[in-house]
């Protein structure tokens, strides 16, 4: 049986931090997973940009409710739910997750948690397991499963080269150079296929 593992983030909806970062003019902001591999010390360094400029989680909810999805995301996430199962494992949180799933018609998300003090100070997150996306991948290959994966960040490398298939999408050419032997597309078209070739 197949299961599709997707990232959410440059995959189906366009990255929060890179919106958020353009909301509130803070250039150190819109660095990604595309550019920091390590991702605690991502979160750790963007956590310390909020404090410093006392930002807080309602500041970017209000942000993220004003994010459209990708054009296309939706029609190519009910497509591959009508033929397969879909999970998308993203590095996320819950709380900027929720609004982003209701326009996507609630998928299954394995995301993680932010750590929110009174005042909505993020102080900290809490991540599901470590390397999640990897660690969830074989966690349904020991189950059963024979998992397929797309994503765009160094992040998603793990669970793309443990599946049985995986494919880059509207990655970096960075990523695309250092990793020739995973296929790439940049259209949904194309990956759809690639995944109805695979299963």
């Amino acid at each position: 049986m197949n299961i599709v593992c997707l990232d959410m983030e440059g995959v189906l909806v366009p990255e929060i931090w890179i919106a958020f970062s353009e909301a509130t003019g803070i250039p150190e902001l819109r660095r990604t997973t595309r550019d920091e591999p390590d991702y605690d010390k991502l979160m750790k360094f963007r956590i310390g940009i909020l404090k410093e400029h006392g930002l807080g989680l309602k500041e970017i909810q209000e942000v993220i409710a004003g994010i459209d999805l990708m054009p296309g995301a939706k029609v190519f996430l009910d497509e591959l739910r009508e033929i397969t199962q879909v999970i998308i494992l993203s590095d996320t949180f819950e709380q900027f997750a929720t609004p982003l799933m209701k326009k996507l018609d609630w998928p299954t998300i394995f995301c993680n948690t932010l750590e929110v003090a009174e005042n909505g100070e993020i102080t900290g997150f809490r991540m599901r397991c470590e390397h999640s996306k990897l660690t969830t991948v074989r966690a349904l290959q020991s189950i059963g499963f024979d998992t397929i994966a797309s994503g765009d960040s160094f992040n998603d490398l793990g669970m793309i080269q443990a599946s049985k298939a995986g494919f880059l999408f509207k990655t970096t050419d960075k990523i695309k150079a250092d990793y020739p032997d995973i296929p790439a597309f940049d259209t949904y078209d194309e990956l759809l296929s690639a995944i109805k070739a695979a299963l």
